[in-house]
């Protein structure tokens, strides 16, 4: 992993660690087989007939999901049905330390969840039930503090006496009514490839009298449809039945598009312009509805008007700003009000079906959900003479079937008066205009004012963000080696960018007694091994300036100084450079190299030698490009050593005829990183005395 500028999965596990350390288990085995339950145990020796070359026994599942069954019937009004029935099989502690408690997500708003039968079968036939007082139904825990969300929450079923070579077996009965977005429905479902699922049923029951969409994986089409009734009455039924050894992977489903390399069975009554229409009303409260604005001149006019804000957001908005002079120091102070001062309840995009709350009520209560974070900032960015729009990210396919499920994030669109800016408040660390790198490629934007005033509205925008001020990263490194071989180092972090975020966002959200936990990916990603201490950084939500990062590591035996001669590498991280270009597919055209966001890397090393140390360093590099720049210096003086890395890229991509020309720079600068120093020591060790 090279660190200096591609450590982003390292600090996202970071982060991921963090969340999950701070939230309770959502299992959901029956509602999403998709999600392992279970990791693989290790492998058993064979001890019988076996010799030195015996391989080992196959991994072994801790549980095994013998059969899931899944039947979801809709109506015509959006409202639904969905019966889980499983069974378990328990073949290790692990497994049934796992299945211990299972937990499933619901709004009670307009969900309810029913769990019929909790049975577990001991392998001599005997048979347990799981009284009803195992199970309860409380709030979410990301709004145990939050009031306005207590319909967010988690029904569980707790599970005692679950051993080893049991079954358990369940029902999860889930039904839907008056969702906020109906009659319109959507789905989307994905057959189990982990080999968790040894068997999977499936039954699709539709009203066909809303002519729903449906796409369907070619891989795994289904194994039956029916249709009865007719008109209003007239029904359509799939059903798949599907083996796990007989599941074939995504891979070998060469002709799927993108949007059925995600789910095997897709369906939606929805189109993308209304769909971007009706979440926009859902996230403007008060909104006059689209249906009944008409199409005259007055009801477009009155669409494409400001929304009404209460006075006392008008009154915070006023507050916030009065010491701003430009309209992007105005939007700046809305946003840092919103980002850091707004509490955010970290809550899945949709988990309230897109219902909130008005400006006022979350500006008093302090807390927002990622949703109603938006409806504060554009309401005060309103009352300014502002335009915020909303955007959900996580797809990009136009072309795909339309339901608000396959977005993952919502961000903020906005512009004061020359530029675009996109704006992710929930993170409360992120500085002004930067949003984390993996949103996406583009966004679908809500904003029905521009649907009605254009005959073909453009609801899907390409998430070309750039930041706000130039991305650069500096590490300082001040090291000193000991006549024992121990090394101990110092490492300064200052870093601006896209790492920028992922690192603040990695330390706000882990307790400062786990900071060293953070710091050790950072170090590790680094190539810097041994103990963490000292691990300091700068306030988060300073994210005026950049983020700094320190701290203090020592590795016992880095040197053998008995070892002639001594070689080290230079104490620098790797400057992480994209890899070059695979090789086109017959057929295909080359595709652009992506450097990425462009960045200003510079690493310095100071190492501190023993006294009578002699050191050697390699010669410096110097290469130029157009879309990138490289240098290198290395000097000794005394018992001291300084090394420095200059790497400058220039471009966001370069050309795929380009190539050749980027494979050279490549090699250049890993040639460079991979030369070593010499050191050079006097053996001061007293000669052994000799016999009279």
């Amino acid at each position: 992993m090279k660190a200096t500028r591609f450590f982003l999965s390292v600090l996202y596990l970071a982060a991921a660690i963090s969340f999950f350390g701070a939230s309770a288990t959502r299992l959901q085995a029956a509602q999403n087989p998709s999600q392992k339950p279970a990791e693989k145990s290790p492998e058993k020796i064979q001890e019988k007939n076996q010799d030195k070359s015996a391989a080992k026994a196959a991994p072994k599942i801790p549980a095994e999901i013998e059969l899931l069954e899944t039947r979801i019937r809709f109506e015509a009004d959006g409202s639904s049905r969905k019966e889980v029935h499983a069974r378990v099989k328990m073949n290790d502690e692990l497994g049934a330390r796992q299945f211990a408690r299972l937990n499933f997500d619901f709004n009670r708003a307009f969900e309810q969840i029913e769990i019929p039968l909790v049975r577990i079968t001991h392998p001599s036939g005997g048979t347990a039930d799981v009284l009803p007082s195992a199970i309860t139904d409380t709030p979410n825990p990301a709004v145990v503090n939050a009031p306005a969300y207590q319909d967010v929450r988690v029904k569980s079923v707790r599970i005692l006496g679950l051993a080893p070579s049991d079954t358990l077996e369940y029902r999860v009965v889930t039904t839907v009514s008056h969702h906020p977005l109906a009659p319109d429905f959507w789905l989307d479902h994905s057959f189990d490839r982990s080999g968790v699922v040894l068997q999977e049923i499936f039954e699709l029951d539709l009203p066909a009298s809303r002519k729903p969409g449906i796409r369907i994986n070619p891989a795994t089409p289904a194994t039956s449809t029916d249709k009865s009734g007719e008109g209003d009455a007239a029904r359509a039924i799939y059903r798949w039945k599907i083996a796990a050894k007989d599941l074939p992977t995504k891979s070998e489903n060469s002709s799927a598009d993108s949007e059925q390399s995600a789910s095997d069975v897709s369906v939606s009554t929805e189109a993308w312009e209304p769909l971007s229409i009706r979440l926009d009303e859902k996230l403007t409260p008060g909104a006059k509805p689209i249906e009944s604005a008409g199409s005259s001149e007055e009801s477009k006019q009155e669409l494409s008007r400001k929304l009404l804000v209460e006075p006392e957001v008008t009154a915070k908005a006023l507050e916030l700003t009065k010491e701003a002079h430009t309209d992007r120091e105005k939007l700046q102070a809305l946003y840092d009000f919103v980002s850091q001062k707004i509490r955010t309840i970290d809550l899945p995009l949709g988990a309230t079906g897109f219902a909130v709350r008005p400006a006022k009520d979350v500006l008093a209560s302090g807390y927002a959900s990622p949703e109603d974070k938006f409806v504060l900032f554009s309401a005060l960015a309103s009352a300014l003479k502002f335009n915020a729009v909303a955007a959900l990210t996580g797809y990009c396919d136009e072309k795909g079937l339309p339901r608000p499920s396959v977005f993952k994030h919502l961000l903020i669109s906005v512009n004061d008066g020359k530029t675009d800016f996109w704006l992710d408040p929930s993170l409360e660390v992120a500085p002004f205009g930067v949003i984390p790198a993996n949103s996406g490629k583009c966004a679908f934007v809500l904003n029905r004012a521009f649907a009605v005033m254009n005959s073909t509205p453009h609801v899907w925008r390409q998430l070309n963000a750039v930041l706000p001020f130039p991305s650069a990263q500096e590490v300082t490194i001040d090291a000193k080696l000991g006549t024992d071989g121990k090394l101990v180092t110092k490492a300064k972090y200052v870093v601006r960018g896209d790492n920028e975020l992922l690192l603040r966002v990695a330390f706000h959200q882990t307790p400062k007694e786990d900071w060293k936990n953070v710091a050790q990916l950072l170090a590790m990603s680094d190539g810097f091994r041994g103990q963490i201490t000292n691990v300091t950084t700068s306030d988060p939500y300073a994210t005026h300036d950049p983020f700094t990062v320190e701290y203090e590591i020592t590795q016992p035996k880095f040197v053998d100084w008995s070892k002639k001669p001594l070689r080290i590498p230079a104490l620098l991280p790797l400057l992480g450079i994209p890899d070059p270009p695979a090789k086109p597919t017959a057929g295909s055209a080359p595709k652009p190299i992506d450097l990425g966001t462009p960045l200003d890397v510079e690493v310095t090393a100071t190492l501190h030698l023993p006294d009578g140390t002699v050191a050697r360093v390699p010669a410096g590099t110097s290469v130029a490009r157009d879309f990138a720049t490289y240098t290198s210096q290395y000097s000794a003086k005394d018992a001291t050593v300084t090394a420095s890395r200059h790497l400058n890229f220039i471009l966001r991509e370069i050309p795929a005829d380009q190539a050749a020309d980027y494979n050279a720079f490549l090699r250049t600068v890993q040639n460079d990183e991979s030369q070593a120093f010499t050191l050079e020591r006097a053996d001061t060790t007293p000669a052994a005395p000799k016999n009279p």
